[in-house]
């Protein structure tokens, strides 16, 4: 069946939305290229040496980097267990069916904002010069970050509650601890086991690459590697982050599937 005129027309419109749409994005992004100054140029030959070299894993390497990658994941599961442990009390807080005082609840809001504007590499950078290098200067950056993206989600669930057991302990006498214990808690419990093993996926990526600054973990390795040169054990500490991550995403997917 033909299209009708007005079809035609939408269907032509729409075309040159879109076109026009195209133009605007290239123009923009070719702007961006030359105000910001990108180098266009691109060495096939050193890109196509590096995977030469990568194909080659020296695997007597293995031994040297074990121990920095269980340094990592216990890292990234201290800094989130931290992270968590901070992020309940404020959480509560912030949410607005059981914090009633608009003063201090858009003062914890307005705190969680801040925490959650400072990317994790700054917060790394800032504790490396705070307690020097090594693996606390990871713990502290991945606890902070952990702290700030938790405290959301959190407060999130806190306000989707029902509030029927809530009203319920209340009419009965119940005070604001007892009611958040037996009224709000247990009605939350399992997102937020969802949402400390989702932030501990994260922090375990995260972590990874926080030892470029000092953080300690196996991101140093990577780092010392990749500044020698010597690609062949560059590939060996890549093949062990993808397994840990690859490891920790399978066994979180799996717990977040039986709470769900």
């Amino acid at each position: 069946m033909n299209a009708t005129l007005p079809e035609r027309d939408f269907a032509q419109k729409w075309h040159l939305k879109a076109l026009f749409a195209i133009i605007l994005v290239a123009i923009i992004i070719a702007g961006s290229v030359q105000k910001v100054g990108i180098e266009t140029e691109f060495s096939w030959d050193q890109f196509f040496q590096i995977w030469k070299e990568m194909a080659h894993p020296d695997w007597s390497y293995f031994p040297v980097i074990v121990q920095p990658i269980l340094e990592t994941v216990q890292m990234a599961l201290v800094g989130t267990l931290f992270g968590t442990l901070l992020a309940i009390p404020f959480s509560l807080m912030a949410s607005t069916n059981i914090m009633k005082n608009k003063f201090v609840l858009s003062v914890v809001r307005f705190f969680l904002n801040i925490v959650r504007a400072v990317p994790d590499m700054l917060l790394a950078a800032v504790f490396v010069a705070i307690v020097g290098i090594g693996p606390m200067a990871g713990v502290g950056a991945l606890t902070v970050f952990s702290f700030g993206m938790i405290s959301k989600l959190f407060y999130e669930a806190v306000e989707t509650i029902d509030e029927g057991p809530v009203e319920a302990l209340t009419a009965a006498g119940a005070n604001s601890v007892q009611t958040i214990i037996f009224a709000v808690i247990p009605q939350v419990t399992n997102q937020f086991l969802s949402y400390f093993l989702y932030t501990l996926e994260i922090n375990v990526r995260a972590s990874t690459v926080l030892g470029y600054l000092g953080a300690g973990g196996v991101g140093l390795y990577l780092d010392q590697t990749l500044s020698m040169f010597l690609y062949d054990r560059t590939a060996i500490v890549i093949l062990g982050i993808l397994a840990v991550v690859v490891v920790v995403d399978g066994i979180s997917n799996h717990l977040r599937e039986a709470l769900a």
